[in-house]
């Protein structure tokens, strides 16, 4: 089969719905779709037999029981200043991309922390020399998530002028702008698509960082040389 197809096929079962049923009106003419799609294997992959089903507390008081990775290998490690949490990289194949987690300190904390979250934030927490190479006790749950956004009140102003065969003055104006995002993450990688509409070491147990994911976190899929963010997204429920 031809990879691009392949390719194809993968992403029209990601995506699904893009436009439903009433989301479009008569008087909108066109139409543009702008796809991503991302298929990313961990430079060192967790195996299978470690996955175990762990408790995800969706709160101090509520449990769901999920499927958790565990590693433990040399990882980025960073215990922030500016907010209540450490974040932690996992890099891809070939370090090309990597994908962050940022892990509040508390079972609620990610609520207490998230306006102080930016592009500009986590690009500077993740930038050379700010995180070091530390051992860590990595657990993990496999995870998707998927979410639908209408970017409407952003796309305000928007308009798409001098379009060949438009008439003079009557440009075409966004008028809905729809985004999906899916990404599922499990012990090979990360596969993700979005589309917008307009062994263990013998090694004392103290020396290992705790980087259990067994309560609400951010993660994001950064391309180092750029530090372009291709993905950004929270896990708080099974």
């Amino acid at each position: 089969m031809d990879p691009f197809c392949s390719c194809c096929c993968s992403f029209a079962e990601k995506i699904k719905d893009l436009l439903p049923d009433g989301s479009l009106s008569s008087s909108i003419k066109l139409v543009v779709v702008n796809v991503i799609y991302f298929k990313g294997q961990w430079d060192r992959e967790f195996k299978k037999e470690n996955t175990k089903e762990e408790e995800f507390w969706l709160n101090k008081s509520t449990s769901k029981s999920v499927l958790m990775m565990t590693q433990r290998q040399s990882f980025s490690f960073k215990t922030l200043e500016d907010v209540p949490a450490k974040i932690l990289g996992l890099p891809y194949r070939n370090h090309d991309l990597s994908m962050f987690l940022l892990l509040p300190n508390d079972i609620d904390g990610l609520e207490k922390i998230i306006d102080k979250v930016t592009p500009e934030t986590l690009i500077e927490w993740t930038s050379v020399g700010r995180m070091e190479e530390r051992a860590v006790d990595l657990h993990l749950p496999r995870f998707r998530v998927a979410g639908t956004y209408d970017l409407e009140a952003t796309s305000a102003g928007l308009c798409a002028a001098g379009l060949s065969g438009s008439p003079e003055g009557a440009g075409l104006r966004a008028q809905r702008l729809l985004h999906r995002s899916v990404l599922e993450l499990t012990e090979a990688g990360t596969e993700a698509a979005a589309a917008t509409a307009v062994g263990f070491a013998v090694t004392p147990a103290q020396d290992w960082e705790r980087f259990h994911c067994n309560h609400p976190f951010l993660f994001f899929i950064r391309h180092n040389k750029s530090d372009s963010v291709l993905f950004f997204g929270r896990f708080s429920s099974p």
